[in-house]
C-alpha cells in the first residue's frame, strides 16, 4: 500500500492525544482585537477539543498523527 498524504491544512491545525481525541486551538484571536474583552481574549488562548462529529474525519486527514 502507498502512504497517504497529510491534508497540510490539517497538519498545522489539530493534534490528537493518547486517548484519541482531536486537539485544536480557538479561532478569533488573530485582529480586531480591540472590541473583544479581556476575559474573552484570556478564554481564547485556552486549547479546545473538536466536535465528535467531525473528529474522524480530522483524523483521516492526518493519519500519521
Amino acid at each position: 500500500m502507498p502512504k497517504i498524504k497529510s491534508h497540510s491544512g490539517s497538519k498545522k491545525r489539530f493534534s490528537v492525544t493518547k486517548n484519541g481525541l482531536v486537539k485544536r486551538g480557538k479561532m478569533g484571536k488573530r485582529h480586531i482585537l480591540t472590541k473583544k474583552s479581556t476575559k474573552r481574549k484570556r478564554a481564547l488562548r485556552k486549547g479546545a477539543y473538536a466536535d465528535k462529529t467531525v473528529q474522524a474525519t480530522i483524523r483521516t486527514m492526518i493519519p500519521y498523527k
